[in-house]
């Protein structure tokens, strides 16, 4: 009897002890708004690279808007990508129609963590807009997170085409 309480004991306790887990920490690093302490890394954007139409670079927006590229695990709006987010504002502030901002991620990440960075990269654009002058009421946000690539290489040049915001007009 003793024997079988100290087997059925230590079978339960590697158990529960296999089993256990961290719970996340929703004021700290586990906290997707404090995303820059997870990746620990830090990638830049070249402005030369991105929505310069001029050098035939990307923009897979439409209806004359720009796509907005991001950093890694990044949903601020950097300066080298000012120049696109004037157009939007401008193209937006021209059109009567409703507006789509759809936020795009890398494969990098659990599918929620990238549906949730998508939507806080749509909501950053969708805010710079907004503070504009442009009616919300005329915004819809949308998150692919990484399941609308425009690019599947696996290459960091491809990665980077692909964590954007882009814009379309509701027709």
């Amino acid at each position: 009897m003793t024997q079988k309480l100290l087997i059925t004991t230590a079978i339960v306790s590697l158990f529960l002890s296999g089993c256990s887990q961290n719970a996340p920490d929703l004021k700290g690093k586990n906290n997707i708004s404090d995303i820059d302490s997870i990746s620990g890394e830090t990638v830049s954007i070249d402005e030369n690279t991105y929505g310069n139409e001029s050098t035939g670079n990307y923009n897979s927006s439409s209806d004359g808007f720009r796509s907005i590229y991001f950093d890694f695990a990044d949903y601020s709006i950097s300066s080298s990508m000012e120049s696109n987010m004037n157009t939007n504002i401008n193209v937006a502030s021209a059109t009567a129609s409703k507006i789509k901002i759809e936020g795009n991620c890398d494969e990098f990440g659990t599918d929620e963590y990238n549906y949730a960075l998508g939507l806080k990269r749509a909501k950053a654009v969708k805010d710079s807009i907004a503070a504009q002058g442009v009616d919300t009421s005329k915004m819809i946000l949308v998150s692919f997170g990484e399941s609308s690539p425009v690019c599947t290489e696996p290459n960091d040049s491809c990665y980077d085409r692909n964590r954007r915001v882009d814009i379309r007009l509701v027709k």
